[in-house]
């Protein structure tokens, strides 16, 4: 499985979403929050080029946000883009 990371902040409803969809994959992932901390932001917004959250990574490919990410899903992609094994 490859591995995932979400910057996040806690009160975002997209966030909630995303974790909830790899948590009901059994996905572990690195959740990275930047609430109160400018210099995580920044670092989000460098690599992401986005301001919003979640900004989430599956290895080294930039997923999106939230929708990207069950977008990937509706499709039947996210196992493969996740490496999981098909049921």
């Amino acid at each position: 499985m490859k591995n995932v990371v979400l910057y996040t902040t806690r009160f975002c409803p997209y966030c909630v979403r995303a974790k909830a969809l790899l948590n009901r994959k059994g996905v572990e992932y690195e959740e990275i929050a930047v609430d109160n901390d400018p210099s995580l932001r920044r670092e989000m917004m460098a690599k992401s080029g986005a301001h919003t959250v979640p900004q989430i990574w599956i290895g080294d490919e930039h997923v999106g946000g939230c929708d990207e990410l069950y977008a990937l899903e509706r499709k039947g992609k996210l196992d493969q883009a996740l490496e999981l094994e098909s049921p």
